[in-house]
């Protein structure tokens, strides 16, 4: 097995474990340089695993048409999505001097405020050149993760079945990294030395939060969610100021103060996965899990 298991986020439906892997390699390296961890620690492929779900959100082929379905507004679903998108908007509003916030007497329920929302989002750094049914599309994709069990299962399963007695760190971007953590939590005794979250949305109450599976304990007034693994696994969660998805950067208050969170500053790529591969913390986090 694969010393590192590496798990993607939202939005690779398109793509899969060899593409995956071949963006993924170089940028692990240079994270691993900039570490200063040794030539003789950098990764070769058979030491990284791509546990790849994202086919389990595409449509089936058919002859004639291509590509994400041809969301609208329309298609925002009550509830998660809309909560979600709201949140989205807010964060890119709070980040972005050029998003108009929410006001508020916004109420997202209303079809007026979802194109409102999808319209601020657009005009964002942050989803800057992607089209309103692929951010859609990405609503839907957290949306249908935590709600619909035989998704989540079989994604679930992806990661599991690629974590091994030698697997020694997880990386996990985005929706990954809920993937990721269920995965571990549902894996007692695993080897995993060391977690590495890369714009997670963990943190997000309500939403991802009291969703989790095994849910949420409850300390005093708040949710905490259990440690996915023993108390040798070294837990670490990068976050850009400018990621959108990543809304709390802090982990610490909802999976206790052993998680090491940090932000570091990916430019205009907040949320790209590769960009938060290459930076330092990022090498150092997997360095420290492969010695």
């Amino acid at each position: 097995m694969a010393c590192v298991v590496a798990v993607h986020g939202i939005g690779k439906q398109t793509l899969g474990e060899q593409s995956l892997r071949r963006l993924w390699i170089p940028a692990l390296n240079d994270g691993l340089t900039r570490a200063r961890s040794g030539a003789a620690s950098l990764l070769t492929e058979p030491d990284l695993a791509v546990a790849f779900y994202g086919d389990l959100f595409r449509p089936q082929g058919e002859f004639l048409a291509a590509g994400d379905p041809p969301y609208t507004a329309a298609d925002v679903g009550e509830g998660l999505e809309q909560e979600l998108l709201l949140a989205w908007w807010q964060a890119a509003a709070d980040s972005d001097e050029a998003v108009v916030p929410p006001g508020a007497d916004t109420l997202v329920a209303t079809p007026r405020s979802v194109q409102a929302a999808l319209r601020a989002l657009s005009g964002s750094r942050f989803f800057a050149g992607v089209a309103l049914r692929a951010m859609v599309f990405d609503l839907k994709q957290v949306s249908r993760y935590l709600t619909d069990p035989d998704l989540r299962a079989a994604a679930l399963a992806r990661v599991t079945d690629q974590i091994g007695a030698d697997t020694r760190v997880v990386v996990a971007h985005s929706l990954g990294s809920v993937v990721a953590y269920e995965a571990l939590c549902a894996r007692p005794g695993h080897q995993v030395r060391a977690l590495v979250t890369i714009g997670s949305p963990l943190g997000i109450e309500n939403l991802i939060l009291h969703r989790l599976q095994p849910p949420p304990v409850t300390l005093g007034d708040r949710p905490r969610g259990v440690w996915p693994g023993s108390e040798r696994l070294v837990w670490t969660n990068l976050a850009d100021v400018g990621d959108v998805v990543a809304l709390v950067k802090d982990l610490r208050p909802s999976f206790g103060d052993s998680v090491r969170c940090a932000v570091v500053h990916n430019g205009a790529t907040a949320h790209d996965a590769t960009a938060y591969l290459t930076d330092k913390l990022c090498g150092q986090a997997i360095a420290n899990g492969l010695s």
